[in-house]
């Protein structure tokens, strides 16, 4: 009998040996098996987290770029290029870069709008001159005296927009020569009128460009000599035709007419 006990105790012993054993271990693989499925998770939901700010990235740029495109103007309202004058008044005494349609052909200019290009583009700025390597003979390149781009399609509309406002802002203008008694006579008609705006004048004969600059004026006032006095942008006439208007009244007339005020600082004084 008591071995028949020892027998089954024995047995019991090794029968609930592995149970205590494979509880630990099951649950042990199971926190474990919890464990990797976590890390899986946050692995899944970073991965999400980055595709979805990689998407939104280019989303906003993609957004960005068709705004940025339909503020643009479109190919006809921009020009082809911007060019660099490669003249010598580029440096100084001539324009800006030019807004440039290579695709059409360029403003051609009449007398009348070449003379008062020319005279804008000298009365402008002190240091405007024409280039030596000008032909005064035939009409001078629009690009070297306009400060605008003489192919655009409103080039003409430029032209005459540019022709009203030279001789407005100078009514009066005088190309002279400072060391001529023909030239001081004119300047002292001038003077006596007492005019604003006040004249426009450019001693010819004293400017770096005077060899080529003389015979353009010549040439577009049908002038034989300087000076030559341009009276709301038109040519008043020979020395002789000047002082038979002065003496009877008549220039101060063609004066008052052109825009210049007769008399300026008098009629200043009265208005206070």
């Amino acid at each position: 009998m008591a071995r028949l006990f020892n027998r089954t105790t024995q047995q019991g012993s090794r029968t609930s040996l592995p149970m205590a054993t494979t509880l630990p271990m099951t649950l042990f693989m199971a926190l474990q098996s919890r464990k990797t499925r976590y890390r899986s998770t946050l692995v899944v939901l970073a991965v999400l987290l980055c595709l979805s700010t990689y998407l939104l990235a280019r989303s906003s740029s993609s957004a960005s770029h068709t705004l940025l495109h339909k503020d643009m103007p479109s190919d006809d309202q921009m020009p082809v290029v911007f060019e660099e004058a490669s003249h010598s008044h580029v440096s100084g005494t001539a324009r800006k870069h030019r807004k440039v349609h290579k695709d059409r052909e360029q403003v051609t200019l009449d007398p009348s709008q070449e003379l008062a290009a020319i005279s804008s583009f000298l009365a402008s700025l002190p240091q405007n001159v024409i280039p030596l390597s000008v032909d005064p003979s035939v009409t001078v390149d629009p690009q070297l005296v306009l400060d605008f781009d003489t192919r655009s399609p409103r080039a003409a509309a430029e032209v005459q927009h540019m022709v009203a406002d030279v001789w407005l802002r100078n009514p009066v203008f005088l190309y002279s020569k400072l060391y001529s008694p023909a030239s001081r006579e004119v300047k002292a008609m001038l003077a006596k009128m007492d005019l604003r705006p006040a004249p426009t004048i450019i001693d010819v004969d004293i400017r770096d460009d005077a060899e080529v600059l003389e015979p353009i004026i010549k040439r577009l006032s049908s002038s034989s000599d300087l000076p030559v006095l341009l009276i709301g942008g038109k040519p008043v006439g020979s020395m002789k035709e000047i002082r038979l208007l002065d003496k009877s009244g008549e220039l101060r007339k063609l004066v008052a007419a052109s825009g210049a005020v007769v008399d300026g600082s008098k009629k200043k004084q009265h208005k206070h």
